[in-house]
């Protein structure tokens, strides 16, 4: 009972976390006039802000000392700063352009090119099924690239640039929090001088007339923190393959947006590269669900296998036929007879251990 209640409390923050996710692009565009670069600037700030209040109620800093004193962890830190913040400030720029379909398509590929790097990097083995997907998806691609006249762009760099950040996630293995905060710790002085750099100028939108647009600005730490939050929350309550199918939530909602509130045009063509790319994300999720059961499976198989054999082990021997017993002790009886003058108790009958099933 508790963990089906904990299994849908996980489902809960999950939904959180990619609703959120997909529902962004409606507060981006409140921030005009503010440019991108200085939206991007104030979500470092303001994020590190809230993940500092965060890291201080669950009282978690022993991790700090442990990065300072591993220089490649911090190196790939930055680095995974750095990846981020081309993804985060693109992304800003797509929704306030009028690009949001193109930019949900970079979340759509996403784990077709994350599959392409584990091959590329990681010298990953795909299966049929998976080699299938991205060939469609690369299609996809080609077909969307003749119908805007040019590539994807917005989309690849969307998708490639968290992609890497994903795999430099994995060499990291630090938790959410821990790493948005030393992330953002990283490109807090740079953003905040580049904030400083725009009130010297004169430039710089937080200073308006109207107050609003201010708490707007800081309210990024919390757009950026909140579902962060929510996702560690889902990841450790609910299975990888229900967390994976959760993140397509993001982009279904990020699309529908682009089309339904912001009226972006849906020419032929792009609904046909959008077409072929939901195939193969229902080729790869199929692969994916049926891959886990069968996993599965063999577990429950093994796991049946091994409690046979330590119970084969552990269960005492079998008797032997009166017959047997009988010739043994009469035999034992005129061995020790002849030897020590009386009987000895008879051996113990060996029974063969099996093999596992």
């Amino acid at each position: 009972m508790k963990a089906q209640t904990e299994q849908r409390t996980g489902l809960l923050y999950g939904f959180g976390a990619y609703g959120m996710w997909g529902l962004v692009p409606l507060f981006w565009p409140l921030l005009k006039p503010s440019g991108a670069i200085e939206i991007l600037a104030h979500r470092m700030v303001w994020s590190l802000a809230v993940v500092g209040v965060a890291l201080l109620a669950m009282r978690r800093w022993g991790w700090i000392r442990e990065l300072l004193r591993r220089p490649r962890k911090l190196a790939l830190t930055a680095l995974a700063a750095s990846v981020i913040s081309v993804n985060w400030g693109l992304y800003i720029w797509a929704v306030n352009n009028g690009a949001v379909v193109e930019a949900s398509l970079g979340y759509f590929i996403n784990p077709l090119v994350t599959i392409a790097i584990g091959v590329l990097v990681l010298g990953e083995r795909l299966r049929r099924a998976q080699w299938a997907a991205v060939g469609i998806g690369v299609a996809a691609v080609l077909v969307l690239a003749i119908g805007y006249g040019r590539p994807p762009w917005i989309s690849l760099v969307l998708a490639f640039s968290f992609a890497a950040y994903g795999l430099i996630k994995k060499k990291l293995n630090m938790g959410g929090v821990e790493s948005l905060a030393a992330e953002t710790a990283l490109l807090f002085l740079p953003a905040l001088g580049y904030l400083l750099w725009l009130g010297a100028q004169g430039r710089s939108t937080f200073a308006l007339d109207d107050p609003g647009h201010a708490w707007l600005l800081a309210a990024t730490g919390l757009v950026t923190a909140i579902p962060l939050i929510c996702f560690g929350a889902a990841a450790i309550r609910v299975p990888l393959s229900t967390l994976g199918l959760l993140q397509y939530l993001a982009p279904v909602f990020q699309f529908g947006l682009g089309v339904v509130y912001f009226h972006e045009a849906m020419p032929p063509e792009r609904w046909a590269g959008f077409s072929l790319v939901w195939v193969a994300l229902a080729l790869l999720t199929w692969d994916a669900l049926r891959t886990a059961r069968r996993s599965r499976a063999r577990l429950a198989e093994a796991g049946a296998s091994a409690a046979t054999a330590t119970a084969a082990a552990t269960a005492p021997a079998p008797a032997a036929s009166e017959a047997a017993v009988a010739a043994e002790v009469a035999g034992g009886a005129e061995v020790a007879g002849a030897v020590h003058g009386a009987p000895e108790p008879p051996p113990t009958v060996a029974t063969p251990a099996r093999e596992p099933a």
